[in-house]
């Protein structure tokens, strides 16, 4: 099975030239902990998570100690935001809104293309403990793929297979 058969074709993106404050309203109002990066001609140029923008915070704001910041990589299940009072960081966030999503985003970014078996992208997500991978056809960003996604896609190849036995 490859990931084609499996991935979102429909991604929630933000540009290289928006302002982090524009990354940050899109994380929240998707809900989600971050944000592939495309250029404007739609590829691939990294990705941006709440850690990266937090991390723009750090000089103006003390974090508590025991405030677990993921590896920009990683998409966590449980958003950074339910830790954190975002209102209270508005303001900050107000007076850095002019900084760049490209200044703040991690650029290595591991990806898979569309032909990749879904095991490879099960692998990348092991090894480097990420939950999702942006599809890359022709340094194009396609779509993506997520944990559950390849966990839902074997659980149903197994059940189609019960079925048929």
């Amino acid at each position: 099975m490859n990931i084609e058969e499996v991935m979102n074709p429909d991604v929630f993106t933000v540009n290289n030239d928006d302002t982090i404050r524009e990354a940050a309203l899109k994380l929240k109002s998707k809900e989600i902990s971050g944000l592939p990066v495309v250029d404007s001609e739609d590829r691939l140029v990294g990705i941006i998570s709440e850690a990266d923008i937090l991390s723009t915070l750090e000089e103006d704001v003390e974090f508590p100690r025991d405030l677990w910041l993921p590896n920009p990589f990683e998409l966590i299940e449980i958003p950074i935001r339910t830790a954190l009072d975002w209102k209270k960081y508005k303001k900050i966030l107000e007076d850095k809104k002019e900084i760049l999503v490209e200044e703040v985003m991690t650029s290595k970014v591991y990806t898979v293309s569309p032909e990749d078996e879904i095991y490879r992208a099960a692998n990348l997500m092991s090894k480097h403990k990420i939950n999702r991978l942006p599809v890359v056809e022709d340094g194009k960003l396609v779509g993506i793929v997520a944990r559950e996604d390849l966990i839902d896609s074997i659980v149903n190849k197994r059940e189609k297979e019960l079925k048929d036995e």
